[in-house]
């Protein structure tokens, strides 16, 4: 059932908080520490899915057609996930109950088309006459008139010029693989080799969508655009109008080979086993095509092992089967493990504990201190030490998640841990950027120019400083010990203080959206010894209190990252209360109204198993163009919240010990 938006200024609370039973409290925190103990795996981490939007379930479908392969059996199954995505606009969004999205859109509808749906069936009717009311197929993004391209639907002059000479030029120049993120760069490489072959989909079943378009795509005479408005931006798109004129025949044949060669190189050296090249969906299908069009023997390396990552990520729930955008093991297991270290922190817990060393061992065992990865051409000479979000990728470890992990293992205390912290803090210490922030994989990946090439119509080609995962190395930093003194502390603060927002939060890269980063920052400035009374601490926890909902929760939708729908909230989540009480427990707050308010919303709040009932999406992959919903967000961040309250209020004091 689609649940309308509502936008809130300031809701009105209750006269009185209502009280909170601690023997209630503390039948919840066991009965949900215990469920949370048994979907633990045997080797002591944890992992739950991670659920995108439509477009990788129907990417898998399209990339098996491209190679002439289809799959009946799990084509049965994920046209039923995909058939139940879709909204009441007749289209697909790229979160639950969200406004259409043409690009989601047209590959569900192609892949439900290709997987055998009848385009006459209603269902398929909705979603074509959704498409062709909103502008028709020639409006979806560039990675999506890639696929059209690939199918033989749009012609190759509807997609943006990306010579594969991009692998060959010097680092100083301006348009360079360097500068851009982890994934774009994993995303691109093969893509280059895509646009240099220009392969075509086998397409076995001769499936065509040119219903989709208003206007014949053979007749569309502008398919490239500016994409930031700027004047950089025109200037490519001349550029970008001159390179369609020459290209293929701009290059000399001989410097092409040589450019191909560089970008398989670059692939087969990241190819990180069954993870995957880059650990991500997009990446890895990319990989496998352009094998395919190399005329690499499929049973052979390396097409088998850029084949079987992707298999990994196919998941069958039931008689539902989708593809997973990537995997979260040690996000999902380092933030269990803060949460059950929290919960055991009550006098009959204390052996709880030990329950822990399982998954703080799988994590040591996980630290990355052999591999200098693409982070290394911005510090050449800086030790690894961090790690990755995935099981393995080695050529990509996480500021956020390194940070996170040497947190737990720091607060366990274990001497055997020792090693790893002080890699990870000397590896946080030197992915600090000259702006004082850090960014999630990169450091200093800052070039703004590049957001106004034609292909970045996504907005997400760099990995840019922000304020959560600066806080999160600020939290770090300050539960080791660190303070305001410091120079790396105080330059990071003086950065948060600069990205605030007008009215007092912060803005969540990573998580929906201003909950998480003022959450974010909140635990990092206590982690430092910032005096919480501070006026601009006390504006964001203004904004936290004006932002809980009438039924003492708290919610934001995934469109709040459109300026135009800031304030917008569907309902309250469980993941979302959870942030915004840990961040006012951070701030001094654990007594407060809001803060008894919203443990009440957690105490009462419907529970399936181990997690608390949540279908809104509240993970952010790509702000405004790819959202996720982590499945284990309901699952440790309630239960930390309601231990970590009750672990304050059992105290003498109120100060929060630990960076998060």
């Amino acid at each position: 059932m689609t649940v309308a938006s509502t936008t809130v200024e300031r809701p009105v609370p209750p006269a009185a908080p209502p009280r909170i039973d601690p023997a209630a409290l503390d039948a919840v925190i066991a009965e949900q520490r215990a469920r949370l103990a048994d979907v633990q795996q045997d080797d002591g981490h944890w992992v739950f899915e991670l659920e995108a939007d439509a477009t990788i379930p129907s990417e898998y479908i399209l990339l098996r057609h491209f190679l002439g392969d289809p799959d009946p059996d799990s084509e049965r199954t994920i046209a039923p996930y995909l058939r139940d995505r879709q909204g009441d606009h007749g289209g697909w969004p790229l979160f639950h109950d969200g406004a259409f999205n043409m690009s989601a859109s047209v590959k569900a509808y192609y892949a439900l088309k290709i997987a055998g749906d009848d385009p006459e069936a209603p269902h398929m009717r909705r979603a074509r006459e959704a498409i062709l009311a909103h502008g028709g197929a020639e409006q979806a993004n560039v990675f999506t008139r890639i696929a059209l391209a690939l199918f033989g639907q749009v012609p190759w002059r509807a997609v943006p010029v990306m010579p594969i000479e991009l692998m060959l030029l010097p680092g100083w120049f301006p348009v360079h693989l360097d500068k851009m993120s982890y994934w774009s760069r994993t995303v691109i490489v093969p893509l280059l080799i895509l646009y240099a072959l220009k392969p075509q989909a086998r397409n076995p079943r001769n499936v065509h969508i040119a219903e989709l378009f208003q206007t014949p795509p053979e007749k569309v005479r502008r398919w490239n655009r500016n994409p930031t408005g700027s004047a950089v931006g025109r200037f490519f798109l001349i550029l970008d109008g001159a390179l369609q004129r020459v290209d293929p025949w701009a290059f000399p044949k001989p410097m092409r080979r040589r450019a191909i060669d560089k970008a398989v190189t670059f692939v087969t050296e990241r190819l990180n086993g069954e993870d995957g090249l880059g650990g991500i969906f997009p990446a890895m299908a990319n990989a496998v095509m352009a094998f395919d069009a190399l005329g690499y023997d499929r049973e052979g390396e390396p097409y088998r092992t850029a084949w079987s990552a992707i298999e990994k990520l196919v998941t069958r729930r039931g008689e539902v089967t989708y593809a997973q955008p990537c995997l979260s093991p040690v996000w999902d297991t380092s933030l269990a493990a803060h949460t059950m270290l929290e919960a055991a922190e009550g006098p009959d817990e204390v052996a709880e504990a030990a329950s822990i060393k399982p998954s703080l061992d799988w994590l040591k065992d996980r630290q990355i201190t052999d591999v200098k990865g693409d982070w290394a051409i911005r510090r050449p000479d800086l030790r690894p030490g961090g790690w990755a979000f995935q099981y393995w990728n080695d050529a990509y470890p996480d500021v956020d998640d390194t940070a996170v992990v040497a947190m737990a293992m720091h607060r366990d205390g274990d001497p055997r841990y020792r090693e790893a912290i002080d890699r990870a803090v000397e590896w946080i210490d030197g992915m600090q950027s000259k702006n004082g922030g850090w960014g999630a994989f990169d450091a200093d990946n800052t070039h703004y120019h590049l957001n106004s090439i034609p292909f970045a119509d996504h907005g997400a080609l760099l990995d840019p400083p922000t304020a959560d995962v600066s806080a999160r190395c600020l939290s770090l930093l300050g539960q080791i010990g660190r303070t305001l003194d410091d120079p790396v502390v105080r330059r990071g603060i003086d950065y948060l203080k600069g990205d605030q927002e007008a009215d007092g939060s912060w803005f969540g890269r990573w998580g929906v959206n201003y909950v998480y980063g003022t959450w974010s920052v909140l635990c990092a400035l206590n982690a430092v010894g910032e005096d919480m009374s501070a006026d601009y601490v006390r504006r964001a926890v203004d904004w936290l209190k004006e932002r809980q909902q009438p039924d003492g929760g708290w919610g934001e939708d995934c469109a709040t990252y459109w300026e135009e729908h800031r304030k917008e909230v569907k309902a309250s989540t469980a993941s979302q209360t959870a942030w915004a009480v840990l961040g006012l427990m951070a701030a001094g707050e654990t007594e407060s109204d809001a803060v008894q308010r919203g443990i009440a919303y957690l105490l009462n709040a419907p529970r399936d198993g181990a997690r608390w009932e949540e279908s809104l999406y509240t993970g952010g992959g790509f702000p405004r163009v790819f959202y996720l919903k982590y499945h284990g967000y309901p699952a440790y961040f309630p239960l930390w919240a309601l231990s970590r309250y009750r672990t304050l209020m059992r105290r003498n004091d109120r100060q929060v010990r630990w960076g998060m």
